[in-house]
């Protein structure tokens, strides 16, 4: 991939779960309206139906295509955003939006990373870990309070 991997952490006000996700689709809404392919990353197969769901509902104005990945191959071809908890596609690596606890193996094989935070202290103790794993593998995170 040419260039350092950006990653981006989104700090929320609130500790509302539904919030992460909610703010993971309108970051995968957006990425897919620069034509990027999106790969959303969850914590378990019950956070991926969620955000399945969510991502039908979450806005009025407009559908972002998406699927749940495992996916036959024409089908994850064709889609811009993926949704797993496990392994990710190699096709989609312009932008990961993790809700993880944990950051991604090889965070160099993405553009950008993104990472949404919420404010309840489990979840910002391990953000802290992921952001010093980023800076421990020559990142530059950027933190935005929303």
């Amino acid at each position: 991939m040419a260039g350092a991997t950006q990653v981006d952490f989104y700090l929320l006000g609130a500790a509302d779960p539904r919030a992460r996700l909610t703010t993971a689709c309108r970051l995968a809404e957006k990425a897919y309206e620069q034509g990027l392919r999106v790969a959303v990353r969850t914590a378990s197969p019950s956070e991926t139906a969620e955000v399945d769901e969510l991502m039908w509902t979450f806005s009025d104005r407009s559908f972002v295509p998406h699927a749940v990945w495992p996916t036959e191959p024409a089908v994850a071809e064709h889609t811009p955003v993926l949704i797993a908890s496990g392994a990710l596609p190699e096709s989609h690596r312009d932008v990961l939006i993790n809700l993880a606890p944990d950051g991604p193996s090889e965070p160099a094989r993405f553009g950008r990373i993104c990472e949404v935070v919420g404010a309840d202290e489990d979840t910002k103790r391990r953000a802290r870990l992921r952001w010093r794993g980023y800076a421990d593998a020559g990142l530059t995170p950027t933190k935005h309070d929303l």
